[in-house]
This record gives C-alpha cells, structure tokens and sequence, in this order.
C-alpha cells in the first residue's frame, strides 16, 4: 500500500542544499574536463559557437551545448549570441601559458583527490590513512620518481605560489631583514618570488635532498641561482640553515601536535635575534564551523598518519611556547591564515 504525505505535515525545510550538495563533485568534474580538453586555450582569443569550440578539442556535438552552457553556469565562461568566450576568472587562471595559470593544479585535483576521497568511509571506519604520500599532503608521493610528473605537479602550484609570494612580500617589512628560509621549498617559486620582490634579500629552500635537480633547474631557469640556494636535509634531523625569517608554509599541517612543538622549536633555534616566522596553512576557524577549512583537516588526516589542519590560537600557543613573541594571526588570499611571531632581539 502507497501513502502520499500530508502537505500540510511535511517538512517546511527546502531540500535544495542537500541536492546541491550531493551532486556538488559534479561542478567540479566539469572544470577538470574543461581544462584537459583545452577549452580555456581555445577560447583565448575569440569568441566561438558551440560547434567550433567541440571541433577544436573534441568534444562530441551531442555532449558540446550542455557542457559548455554548464561552464557558463558555473562562471567559466561567458554566452553572447550563441558565442562562448572565456569570462574573467577563466581569463586570470585557465589560459594556458599565462603567468598565472591554475590549470595544472585542477589537473593535479582531479589525478590526485577523487581516488583518496572515495575511500572515506572507510577511513573513518578504521582511523587510517588512505594515501601515505605525507610529506606533501597526498599530493607527492612516486612522483619524485618520475621527473617529468614531478615537473608537471610543480608547475601547477607556480601560479598559486606566486599569488602566495606576493602577499607575503606585503605582510612583512623585509626591507629589514637580509636572509630568509623555506622550509619544504620545493624548487624555490616562492622564495623568487620574494627576492624579486626585494634584490636585497637571500634565500635557502631546505627541502628534502631529492628535490634538488628540480630546485637547480627552475632557478637556474629564471636566473636566481645566486641569490637563491638549495640546502637538502630533514626539517627533524638536520640543521636548519640560520637566517632571518623562517616561512613554514603547509608544513605543520602534516604533522602531529607534539612534531609541531618539536620543529618549532628547532625553527626558533633557526631564527636569528629580532628575527621573524611565519607559518600560513587552512587554518580552523576558532569555532570550528568554516567547512572549506574543516575538509581540508579532514584531508590531511585522509592521507598522513598524524597530519590535520589546527587553529591559528593553537599555532600562536606553541610559538609562544617556543619562545616568540609578540605574534599575530591574519587572513592570507582568502583560503588561508597567516600566523607572524618574533624573536626578541639580544
């Protein structure tokens, strides 16, 4: 026997959030089609129908209108007259070549995440990591065995370092330091980014030995071998190179509370006097109620055995713990939090 429920019982509560939540990967999957299959490239210079844009990165006509009007939909393009071009965030992050290009990171996502993802419920059934690739949050792991991924994969985070750069350089008066270190710098973007920013400064990427063909490449590439330089260690083991300011960028976040106080430690024993740190990560909200922040957390410890995301007020704790002072915490691009402490000075 059917029953039809009363409309005047039924729930007042609109389900749209929960179905737009359920299907919510779908956006996604999209924009990771989209930038395969080059439709951002294509779009680069001028506007094309429907028919020409699936003939030059073919997508099949059946599945051209929904695909690229979904993209519409989702703000990636724009539609005039049956004419698609890229809109302005496409235009900043998706073209190909630009300086600015994001594209390689949404590849990255779409090789790296669904797979890991897809293993939650048992992850949260058994407390165990689904990816072992801690070092990077999940997102390194074989391919410092293969350079051409590895290359690939670093690539992809050009651009957002280099947004990252630019904001460090404004949260900070280098003008009054001389020297800065990178832990986990991978080949050195960040750090040229912010020597560029200031010819005065000089920088160390202390990241693990193997990364450093890569790290020799690219800043011998873009002519900062002097000014930038490669020391090859463990954050734990071996000594941090002395220096003025010491950047901790999605590092703490791969560790547990007690590795955190250890390296910081080992960090405040880095920094000069008067010196500075600072550690940015996607940081948990006071509350705990940012979910961008919390899925993130809940990635690390997806893919590491002790890692999670932390609150900027515990970060701010064990800096003070170490020996800092006088710290500060700040939004960074909108994603992230900047934590500043210092050391007092002789």
């Amino acid at each position: 026997m059917t029953t039809t429920e009363d409309p005047q019982t039924a729930p007042a509560v609109d389900p749209g959030p929960l179905i737009r939540l359920t299907i919510a990967d779908c956006a996604a999957k999209v924009l990771h089609s989209a930038v395969t299959l080059g439709v951002f490239g294509v779009l680069a210079g001028d506007p094309a129908d429907a028919a020409e844009v699936a003939r030059r990165t073919g997508i099949h006509h059946r599945m051209a209108p929904d695909f690229l009007d979904a993209l519409v939909g989702l703000g990636l393009l724009e539609r005039t007259g049956g004419r698609y071009r890229n809109s302005p965030l496409a235009r900043a992050y998706l073209v190909p070549d630009s300086s600015t290009y994001l594209g390689g990171f949404v590849e990255l996502t779409n090789e790296t995440l669904y797979g890991t993802w897809g293993r939650l419920t048992e992850a949260l059934r058994s407390g165990e990591p689904q990816h072992l690739d801690a070092d990077k949050g999940g997102f390194v792991g074989d391919r410092h065995e293969d350079p051409a991924r590895m290359k690939r994969f670093l690539a992809g985070l050009d651009a957002y370092s280099d947004r990252m750069g630019a904001e460090l350089a404004r949260c900070l008066d280098w003008t009054r330091r001389s020297s800065f270190v990178d832990l986990g710098g991978a080949r050195g973007n960040l750090a040229a980014v912010l020597v560029r920013a200031y010819p005065h400064l000089r920088a160390t990427c202390f990241d693990l030995e193997r990364t450093r063909p890569l790290f020799t490449e690219h800043i011998g590439g873009l002519g900062l071998a002097d000014r930038v330089a490669f020391a090859g260690g463990d954050f734990f083991t071996d000594p941090i190179p002395r220096t003025d300011v010491v950047v901790l960028g999605h590092i703490l976040h791969g560790f547990d509370t007690a590795r955190r106080r250890e390296l910081i430690g080992r960090v405040f024993e880095a920094v000069r006097p008067g010196g500075t740190v600072l550690v940015y990560d996607r940081m948990i909200d006071d509350d705990r109620s940012d979910p961008e922040r919390l899925l993130s957390s809940l990635h690390m410890r997806l893919v590491s055995p002790d890692g999670s995301e932390y609150r900027a007020a515990d970060c701010r704790a064990w800096l003070r713990g170490a020996g800092f002072t006088d710290d500060d915490a700040q939004p960074l691009l909108g994603t992230h939090t900047l934590v500043t402490a210092h050391k007092e000075a002789a």
